[in-house]
């Protein structure tokens, strides 16, 4: 079995999902600190100019853990992005297709970025077709806070002897202390696909949402590699 982890991110992009389609459980780290200005409240989409951010704003107070961040809904962020993702994909082939994960985004009032982050991640996880089951890291009980020691208790949390990471773990992680704990590390290695788009050449890196607009139920195995 093979466990794997990761930040709940904002309408995240196809390396996010490779690292759930390859894991056997995969966990939500919401109990970790906020990174401000990465991917937890924002991502990106393609335009006829090239790309643009999608931000949710938010009131961070440092250090807080990614659950415990606040949304501004004084800012109209919803609006702001269905219209975004309408004026640059309603030519898309499968403009419909992520109709039910969008009302689930931009119709509801939403109090923290993870709670936004959990169902839009379940919602594209499931629309994808993959089948990995999804846990929030603030429901499994007290975890240590040493981010190798932590990843170490999910693993055995669920009896797995293999942990997946992202290849940026190579940077940071302490593969001693997992060898120590018999657990072996396995690093992603994803290959981002080229695809069709809109507006001309392939931009890659986009929010997963570019690829289902554009390829609709065969998104998936596009994402694995597969013609």
């Amino acid at each position: 079995m093979i466990v794997s982890a990761h930040q709940p991110q904002y309408l995240p992009w196809l390396g996010y999902f490779d690292k759930i389609d390859r894991a056997d459980v995969f966990v939500l780290l919401d109990d970790v600190q906020f990174k401000k200005n990465e991917w937890q409240n924002r991502n990106k989409i393609k335009t006829a100019q090239g790309w643009q951010w999608l931000t949710v704003p938010v009131l961070y107070k440092y250090p807080q853990h990614i659950r415990e961040v606040a949304i501004n809904n004084t800012v109209k962020w919803q609006h702001k992005h269905r219209q975004a993702i309408l004026t640059n994909y309603r030519k898309a082939p499968f403009y419909e297709f992520l109709d039910t994960v969008f009302q689930e985004a931009f119709s509801p009032s939403w109090s923290f970025i993870s709670e936004l982050n959990t169902v839009l991640v379940t919602g594209l996880v499931k629309l994808l077709g993959i089948e990995t089951p999804l846990h929030l890291s603030s429901d499994l009980g007290t975890l240590p806070e040493d981010p190798d020691e932590r990843l170490i208790a999910l693993t055995k949390l669920f009896g797995a002897r293999a942990y997946l990471s992202g290849n940026g773990g190579l940077e940071y992680m302490d593969l001693q202390k997992y060898r120590n704990h018999g657990i072996e590390v396995i690093f992603q290695g994803f290959e981002h696909p080229v695809y069709d788009q809109l507006f001309g050449q392939f931009v890659p890196n986009m929010s997963v949402i570019d690829l289902i607009l554009n390829h609709g139920d065969r998104s998936l195995s596009i994402l694995r590699g597969q013609k």
